[in-house]
């Protein structure tokens, strides 16, 4: 049944419930001939907002927080994994991720806070960032910080967009000029949920307002041992996925004035994942092999013509790598598709062996009676997992 329909029947039923019927309006029909006219406005399917799952992440880069830096190097890939899982109304949300540090001395600002990511798609830009990170002694002001990400994110309006601030610290949560009681509460009324992360003892985050701050953000309250290595297991498909991504990286197509800079970016992440450890390598690999995470239309050829259709009929060739230049544009496109191609049947590939590996992980887990839950990245992931059941999202 068409909207119009609907309306038409729904005057049609408010007019006959009026009690101001003539007689001779004996049928549906010639009630809906004597209705005023109505102004209808029909929405376009294109208008409807696609959700997005929003995560601010908010660390502490004083002097003793080298062990939380570190564990979000190794937990990045797995918390973009646990969001890629979730699905609304069956279908996968778009995935923004943002960047802060506070506490660190070599901040030239009155609370010691900067904005070091803003929420973006580029996931490469937040591991590079992440990676740059520098631990110095400060003062760390968590009202502070949460007022400039809830009020200088470019969250999303969408009410079904979930919007999640994190922050891990290892201070009284009270501490600065900004009243973490006010700002807290000012983000959730705009649907931003705040979860503190304390770096130390439950007992001890309880007493310095770490939990008081989740509760009246309506997120959850952790703690976690900061110093804790990561813990990883090795699986037999590992090697695998790594060749796998190998192959991945091959089916971009940089373009654009600073496109190579991109591409050179994306292989340095993977070092930089590597250099945790070859199971974060892995999961990058498998982030990377997710659609609507790991995005690079700014700068991939692939990428930006399944976007915009018309993108390669228009490009300049100055804006083409070397081994497209000269080519007609029949040719271009051939390559474009090729490599697309060459890319799904990949992701696939990587999709299934991560299904495996991760099966095989929980055996292993079962077995050994491991509980990695006090590490950055498990604490996120769990939140994440128990905030989105109940904003109506499905794993």
């Amino acid at each position: 049944m068409t909207t119009l329909k609907i309306l038409a029947l729904a005057a049609s039923t408010a007019f006959l419930s009026s009690g101001n019927i003539p007689e001779s309006l004996s049928t549906k029909s010639t009630v809906e001939s004597h209705l005023p006219a109505q102004k209808v406005t029909l929405i376009p399917a294109n208008a409807i907002k696609d959700n997005k799952i929003q995560v601010a992440l908010l660390l502490d880069t004083s002097n003793s927080m080298d062990g939380l830096i570190d564990q979000a190097k190794s937990r990045l890939w797995n918390i973009v994994n646990t969001l890629t899982t979730l699905k609304y109304n069956g279908k996968a949300p778009q995935i923004e991720i943002a960047l802060y540090e506070y506490g660190n001395d070599g901040i030239r600002d009155e609370n010691y806070i900067r904005q070091v990511a803003p929420l973006t798609q580029d996931l490469d830009l937040i591991s590079e960032k992440l990676f740059a990170l520098r631990t110095n002694g400060g003062s760390e002001y968590c009202g502070a910080v949460i007022r400039d990400a809830s009020a200088n994110l470019n969250w999303d309006s969408n009410d079904k967009s979930m919007k999640l601030i994190y922050i891990a610290g290892n201070e009284a949560f009270n501490q600065g000029k900004i009243n973490y009681k006010d700002v807290v509460p000012k983000a959730k009324d705009k649907n931003i949920y705040t979860n503190t992360i304390f770096c130390g003892s439950r007992e001890e985050g309880i007493q310095t307002f770490w939990q008081n701050g989740a509760s009246l953000g309506g997120g959850k309250y952790f703690n976690i041992d900061s110093d804790r290595k990561v813990l990883y297991i090795e699986t037999p498909y590992d090697s695998k996925i790594s060749e796998c991504n190998a192959k991945l990286n091959d089916t971009y197509i940089y373009y654009g004035n600073h496109g190579s800079e991109y591409r050179l970016k994306q292989i340095t992440q993977d070092k930089n994942a590597e250099s945790q450890s070859a199971s974060n390598l892995v999961e990058r690999a498998v982030a990377k092999s997710k659609k609507n995470a790991y995005k690079n239309d700014h700068w991939d050829l692939v990428d930006k013509a399944e976007k915009d259709a018309g993108f390669i009929a228009n490009v300049k060739e100055s804006e083409l790598p070397a081994e497209l230049k000269g080519k007609s544009k029949e040719e271009i496109q051939k390559t474009i598709t090729a490599k697309s191609a060459a890319r799904d049947k990949i992701q696939k590939e990587i999709e299934e062996l991560s299904k495996k590996r991760q099966s095989y992980i929980d055996g292993e887990m079962k077995k050994r009676g491991n509980d990695d839950s006090d590490d950055l990245g498990k604490a996120i992931e769990r939140s994440i997992v128990e905030l989105a059941k109940k904003n109506g999202y499905s794993l």
